[in-house]
Formats: structure tokens, sequence, C-alpha cells
């Protein structure tokens, strides 16, 4: 199996924790937590930032010495309606209780502290289309760098209709250049509908150096360290993932594969 791909570790309680360290990178963390009722997940941010995020499901959220009360709307993610989220600042406790069975992202960074402890949804995330044809996905941005609303994290939600493709044309984000391309380490958390479904995701280098093409199945998590990063939803199966991104400098840009360019 693909270093790049994560399978859960478990069906409750925490089914994945990637951390820098596990990664090989410096900067995106990422844990998924599948509750049931009456079950709770709990931490503390230390040194990053975190963004919670309600998949589906309903949880009493306490966090940065405040109460949220219970967060979450869409029992399934493939309602897309707008998720609610929490911005969590660095050096912070927080805990979700959960009242109904449900899926908790915890999405962290590294942060400096520059932004307080908010709501960044439901209110203010509009699904939006990207693409055309079999190229169209919708999308929730949940924190993308027009809102400035974390130090390091980008994070959004992609719905690939059956059939279609997203992240295409191929582009990567691995170079600290910016106006030109940014340097973004990047997780994609995967649902397919129905659940025994799959899809395809291909990380590569245009030299050759990295190239693996994986089979994501229902709660995979895949790392896209560098390169190009196309997915891939087979007929009669929709796909979601949820992204997190996060480098040296809180902007996304980024530069097709120069063989696929023509796309753009």
């Amino acid at each position: 199996m693909s270093p790049l791909l994560r399978r859960p570790g478990a069906t409750t309680g925490l089914v994945h924790d990637v951390t820098p360290a596990n990664a090989g990178w410096g900067h995106v963390g990422f844990r998924l937590y599948r509750l049931e009722a009456g079950q709770s997940a709990s931490g503390q941010t230390g040194g990053d930032e975190a963004i919670l995020v309600m998949v589906e499901g309903h949880a009493d959220v306490q966090a940065a010495g405040q109460d949220w009360g219970r967060m979450g709307d869409r029992m399934d993610v493939f309602e897309k309606t707008a998720p609610h989220c929490l911005y969590i600042p660095p050096g912070q406790d927080w805990s979700a209780s959960a009242t109904t069975a449900c899926t908790v992202a915890l999405c962290t960074a590294p942060g400096k502290g520059t932004h307080p402890a908010r709501r960044l949804g439901p209110d203010g995330i509009v699904l939006t289309q990207r693409g055309t044809g079999s190229n169209a996905r919708f999308i929730n941005n949940i924190a993308m760098e027009d809102a400035d609303v974390a130090d390091s994290l980008l994070v959004t939600e992609v719905f690939t209709p059956a059939g279609h493709w997203s992240s295409y044309p191929s582009h990567r984000h691995d170079e600290d250049d910016f106006p030109r391309i940014t340097h973004l380490e990047e997780t994609y958390y995967h649902r397919l509908n129905p659940a025994q479904g799959f899809g395809i995701q291909r990380v590569y280098t245009e030299d050759g150096s990295l190239d693996e093409t994986m089979t994501v199945r229902n709660h995979d998590v895949v790392l896209v360290p560098r390169g190009h990063h196309p997915c891939g939803a087979p007929h009669g199966y929709s796909m979601y993932y949820l992204n997190v991104m996060a480098g040296p400098l809180r902007k996304w840009r980024f530069i097709a594969d120069p063989d696929h360019a023509w796309l753009m």
C-alpha cells in the first residue's frame, strides 16, 4: 500500500491521527473522530491552531474557555449543506460530546495566536460550483485565504459527482515562490456515496520521482507532500473530501501540469 494512503485505524473513537512527525512534513495535522451518542473526544491545541469541522451529526462543543452549545446540522455529509465549524487558537483545550452518532475532524497547523476563537460556519459558507462538464464539482469554502480567520490553515470541502474529476486539471503547490506558487502540504479525507464505493487519487511529480495512484475508500486519508494530485469518482459513486492545507505562507497559488495546462 502507498505510504501516502492512510486507512482508518478504528471504526469508532480516534480513527485518524496525522501529525507532521508521522507524515514527514512540517505543518499539517489531521485527526478524525467517529463517535457514537454519549462518546466524547477532547484535546489541547498546544502550539497549533485548529479548525474543528462537524462533518456530520451533532455534538456539544466546548473550547477556548467557552461553551459553544450544540454544533452540527447535517446527519449525512452528502446532504451538502454548510458545515458547522469552529476556529480554536493555540494553547486552548477543546472537547466534543456526541449527542448523536457524529464525525468530527480536527484540522491543525502552527499558529501565532493572532485570531480569537470563533464560529466559521454554517453562516457565510455557500456551496459553489467550480469547473464545467465532467470536471464540475461543488465547494464549501470553510477557511480559505479570502477569510482572515487563521494564521496558517486553509480548509475546504469538495463534492465530486459520480463520473466526474476534481483537483483537476492536475496542479501542484510545492514551491515557496509567491506569487508564482506557494508551498502547501495537504490532506484529503475521503467519503464515498454509496459507502461501499471507491475513488481514485493520483499523486505525482513531473519528473516521475513520485508517482502513486491510489484506490481510496470511505474514510481514507491521502497525504499530498508535493506534486500534482487529481481525483476521480467512478460512475455510480459520488465523492466528498475535506482538504486541509498549510505551509510557510497562507496563500493558495498553484501551477498546472504543463501536459494538461491547456484544460485550464
